[in-house]
């Protein structure tokens, strides 16, 4: 047999185990600094850890409509829900239906809950109604005094902003006196009535309205209709500082009706007076809150699908010949007034913005809304629970104790078994938990992964999986040892073996993580998460810090001359003598055999 090479390595050897130590190290180091310098130092905890809100939303068959509620229009529900919920930049936020017509919504603390509250359970339908008429919310505040904050103005995207679009104090409200404000509404009235959506009667009206207080009698102006008096009574007696009073507003309206609506506009609560809608929630194809680069400011870009863009463009363009309040339109969501921004000239081409006043919030929850504000279904907040965190303490609490049970149960069984290459298994779990630790700390804030109380299962089970990483390979150089060769060459050759086993069993484990984490939705997602992530870096604790860290252990006195407490004693493990040496003591039985 031809010797081998001068100077040629064994198979698997690892000549410079130092640069691989190194790496890992500088690797943890730049987490744990990455971890303190985005001031995430601790994971983000699920709902079933760390509290939250559940909502629950009852679906609703729309009048006519009595077999919507199925399962495309409630999976299409949950859709939108999900992505309205995504918008608010929720993590581990759950959306998912229970039964027939009911929707689950889990959201995790530390996520404003009225804010979400008002994005999930505000669930009606989006509709563009023309401005006939604003006041200050209260009825009682006199209208000499109202100053209500500018709207903002709508353009063409792209488009220079007309004049008198928004400019401060601009007036946006109606006329200070209240003949003049009764005869702007008449004759606004009046327009519907002599098209194809006529003004409701007044008993309609009236049954609309079955929560509001009866409105005080008002003069009915000339030539105009009893409804157009009715609806100019109720909105004066309006309160829409007044819960009751302003969740009731514009209930059961009809799209092709006017009505009445309340919202925020500013700092103060206002009222309106609105037309028949002209454009519904379903003409959007898109909107989001952009910063514009040449303003400075936030503004909100719509899109229009082709039939939108049509409708939209005629309502603009009649808005845009009148004067304030009536040259605005309200975007009006399950009755509310989330944005009356005014006109100044026809919006064509599909492409819109809004301006005016907006922060980075108030952008991206106007944006939100118009994009995910129609639904196939009418919804009503059933309930809503909050969790307390209390009870998610005692969980992780109890989590981490099983944890340490498990951790100190496999640490005795190395060190009774391993004994002294015990300590480079220590040492590897301990490299593996840091790296998991800092990178789930910074996925927290990267990503919006949050640990839930199976993501802690995950985990637990990851140690067992990282130690028989290393139990494999102690293994397999013990068996090098048993065949007579010293450990030197025996962490070399068992090292090929070992990494092929090693591969194959982590493999079959994130691949088993991942079919998990595609099937399943909710928390079991949070454990497949976990447990692939674990067995990744189970393979990478094993390549660069194991492995190098074996090669070095091997050149110390400890280990090589096979120490009793090394774990690697040759008489422990029943080594047989070096093949070579048997031969050269015995050489007669040989020759005779082959005699």
């Amino acid at each position: 047999m031809a010797a081998p090479k001068k100077g040629r390595r064994p198979t698997g050897a690892q000549g410079r185990p130092g640069r691989a130590l190194a790496f890992i190290l500088i690797a943890m180091v730049a987490l744990t600094a990455g971890m303190f310098l985005s001031k995430q130092t601790t994971p983000r905890l699920g709902i079933d850890l760390a509290g939250g809100t559940t909502i629950t939303l009852k679906a609703k068959s729309e009048p006519g409509k009595p077999d919507a509620v199925n399962e495309t229009n409630m999976n299409t529900a949950v859709g939108i829900i999900d992505r309205r919920v995504n918008g608010l930049g929720v993590s581990e936020a759950e959306v998912q239906t229970q039964g027939r017509d009911h929707i689950i919504v889990n959201i995790p603390k530390g996520v404003n809950e009225q804010q979400a509250r008002e994005q999930v359970g505000t669930t009606a339908q989006l509709y563009f109604r023309p401005v006939l008429a604003f006041a200050d919310g209260a009825p009682a505040a006199p209208a000499a005094t109202q100053s209500p904050s500018a709207s903002p103005s709508a353009s063409t995207s792209g488009a220079p902003k007309a004049e008198g679009s928004a400019k401060p104090g601009a007036p946006a409200s109606p006329s200070s006196s209240a003949t003049s404000q009764g005869r702007a509404v008449s004759e606004a009235l009046k327009a519907p009535a002599a098209t194809a959506s006529p003004s409701p009667s007044a008993s309609e009206s009236k049954k609309a309205d079955d929560n509001k207080a009866a409105p005080s009698p008002v003069p009915t102006p000339s030539g105009v209709d009893a409804a157009a008096a009715d609806l100019q009574a109720r909105f004066a007696a309006l309160d829409c500082t007044d819960e009751q009073q302003r969740a009731a507003a514009g209930k059961g309206v009809k799209p092709e009706e006017p009505t009445l609506a309340c919202g925020q506009r500013g700092t103060a609560m206002g009222k309106w007076i609105l037309g028949p809608a002209g454009v519904a929630g379903t003409d959007v194809k898109e909107a989001k809150g952009v910063i514009d680069p040449q303003r400075g400011q936030w503004i909100v870009t719509m899109q229009f699908t082709d039939k939108g863009a049509d409708k939209f463009a005629k309502i603009t363009g009649e808005l845009a010949t009148k004067q304030a309040p009536q040259n605005q339109f309200a975007i009006v969501l399950d009755g509310k007034v989330i944005s009356d921004p005014s006109v100044s000239q026809a919006l064509t081409g599909g492409n819109a913005e809004i301006s005016g006043g907006f922060t980075q919030q108030s952008a991206q929850d106007l944006g939100n809304m118009l994009s995910y504000g129609a639904l196939p279904l009418s919804f009503s907040e059933d309930s809503v629970t909050t969790v307390t965190a209390a009870l998610g303490g005692e969980q992780l609490k109890a989590g981490l104790i099983a944890g340490a049970i498990g951790l100190a149960l496999v640490v005795i069984y190395l060190l009774v078994y391993y004994r002294g290459l015990s300590f480079i298994a220590i040492l590897s779990l301990m490299v593996s938990a840091v790296l998991t630790y800092t990178l789930m700390a910074l996925l927290g804030k990267g990503i919006g992964f949050a640990l839930n109380l199976p993501a802690v299962c995950g985990a637990i089970v990851a140690i067992g999986i990282t130690a028989d990483s290393f139990i494999v390979y102690f293994e397999r150089i013990r068996d090098e040892i048993r065949e007579g060769r010293t450990l030197r060459p025996a962490v070399e050759r068992a090292w090929p073996r070992a990494r092929r086993t090693i591969l194959v069993s982590d493999f079959v484990s994130f691949l088993a993580a991942a079919v998990l984490f595609i099937v399943t939705v909710g928390k079991v997602q949070g454990f497949a998460f976990t447990l692939g992530l674990t067995t990744l870096l189970d393979v990478v604790v094993v390549f660069l810090f194991t492995k190098p860290l074996m090669t070095l252990m091997a050149r110390t006195k400890f280990f090589s001359s096979g120490h009793p407490w090394s774990g690697l004693d040759p008489k422990r493990l029943g080594a047989r003598p070096p093949l070579r040496s048997s031969r050269r003591r015995n050489p007669a039985p040989v020759e005779a055999k082959e005699a």
